[in-house]
């Protein structure tokens, strides 16, 4: 026979499983929940990549394009260097050579005048800041007229 503390200890164990249990169901129904949000998610993550992926194929494929547009110029380009280098007289391509260093040390004098011709006009400036505002080009040009034309504000030297 089964005594009263028996059974009651029965009941007690039974209560503890069925809330057990209760509390298991909920936990899987939420968890089931959750796995079917993040299946979601996940595809949508998986559209999106796709999408970044096709999006990407296709720059590629446009780049592609550019980049033989580009050597079918350079192509060109070479082919009518080529037809040119050919019309050229001789005489001229040499007469260039000969005339580099004429032209080097014609815009180092120039530089170097130009230089100058600021530094004196430097001291100059600063003494006549309210009229500076009154011209129409302030600052650097004035150098550069005297540089070019030998007078520092209209005036010889």
């Amino acid at each position: 026979m089964v005594t009263a503390v028996q059974a009651a200890a029965w009941v007690i164990g039974v209560g503890v499983a069925v809330y057990v249990m209760l509390k298991a169901a909920r936990l899987m129904s939420e968890t089931s929940t959750t796995v079917a949000g993040l299946r979601k998610r996940g595809d949508l993550l998986i559209d999106r990549a796709n999408a970044a992926i096709d999006r990407a194929g296709e720059q590629i494929a446009k780049t592609e394009a550019v980049t033989a547009s580009i050597e079918g110029v350079t192509a060109t380009m070479s082919e009518l260097d080529g037809h040119l280098t050919a019309l050229a007289p001789p005489a001229a391509s040499q007469a260039s050579a000969t005339g580099r260093p004429l032209t080097w040390a014609a815009a180092l004098v120039y530089g170097i005048r130009w230089a100058l011709g600021t530094r004196r006009a430097a001291p100059q400036e600063t003494t006549r800041q309210a009229s500076q505002w009154a011209s129409p080009l302030p600052g650097r040009d004035a150098g550069r007229r005297a540089a070019l034309t030998g007078r520092a504000n209209g005036r010889s030297r």
